[in-house]
């Protein structure tokens, strides 16, 4: 309990010393700024999720920010933010550092922020993950992967009903709310498993083997995350050549937000729409 609170009061400092911190001490851009203080928000962001993962019973096993080889990853490598081996399911966590409203569907391929900017699905990229780390463990195991993918209390979601039931194996949570749906789920496992399907000795063989795959090397790091920007930039430059959304019944034009509303709609089954030919959908 002691290390508890002294690690929440390590977070609440730097959580205060954040805007200090990220304030330059000479001149620099308002992008440099901005940049400084997203990583710190998100370094704050990993260190709330890593408290809540320290809080669950000292036979689960936690891994944090590990790179493992993956031959189909464009990189070479896959880092996954956050492992939780627990006796009844293994999740593989995603966390998302954005701000405002999140719009998506199970299967569409790619989510927006605000309706504006895109991204991946991140259940899609996080399958990525699971499927990676099947590939290196035991095949009885295979069924006991859930897929979590957490955003900021920043966000507002407008998402699959779907993904926020606690029976689901794709849940979408806020990072305050981390540690509950993960007992919750837990809890849900325990009904349908009387007994542990995976016991301590096989938590303890896992979380060894997966912490001996963790890449460490910085050149390695530095080459995935140079990778990583390098395919970033090139989707947004082709995203800034493609033209604008328009309705499929009178070829209009619409905006952005429009566009996200319709994708993670299912009524309108991956069609785009203007507004006077969504109320006759």
């Amino acid at each position: 309990m002691f290390l508890q609170l002294f690690k929440k009061k390590k977070y609440n400092k730097q959580a205060k010393e954040l805007r200090d911190e990220t304030i330059p001490k000479t001149k620099v851009s308002n992008k440099d700024i901005n940049d400084q203080i997203a990583v710190r928000k998100g370094e704050i962001g990993e260190y709330k999720i890593d408290i809540q993962l320290d809080q669950f019973p000292k036979e689960y096993k936690h891994l944090s920010d590990i790179m493992v080889r993956n031959q189909k990853s464009s990189s070479g490598f896959s880092q996954i933010d956050h492992i939780l081996i627990s006796p009844f399911g293994i999740f593989v966590i995603e966390t998302k550092n954005y701000k405002g409203t999140i719009y998506g569907g199970k299967n569409r391929k790619e989510w927006s922020v605000n309706g504006k900017f895109k991204m991946m699905n991140p259940f899609t990229q996080n399958y990525g993950h699971i499927k990676v780390l099947k590939s290196m463990i035991d095949s009885k195991y295979h069924d006991n992967f859930i897929s979590i993918v957490s955003f900021t209390k920043r966000c507002t979601f407008k998402v699959d009903l779907e993904m926020r039931k606690i029976t689901s194996n794709e849940l979408i949570v806020y990072d305050v709310e981390l540690s509950e749906f993960i007992n919750r789920k837990i809890n849900v496992l325990k009904l349908q498993n009387k007994n542990s399907v995976i016991s301590d000795e096989e938590i303890e063989s896992i979380y060894n083997m997966l912490s001996d795959a963790n890449i460490t090397e910085t050149e390695l790091i530095e080459k995935h995350k140079s990778i990583i920007v390098k395919k970033k930039e090139e989707n947004d430059a082709k995203k800034n050549n493609q033209g604008t959304h328009k309705c499929v019944m009178c070829n209009k034009p619409v905006s952005e937000k429009v566009a996200a509303f319709c994708l993670s709609n299912k009524k309108f089954a991956g069609n785009i729409y203007c507004y006077q030919h969504q109320k006759k959908i």
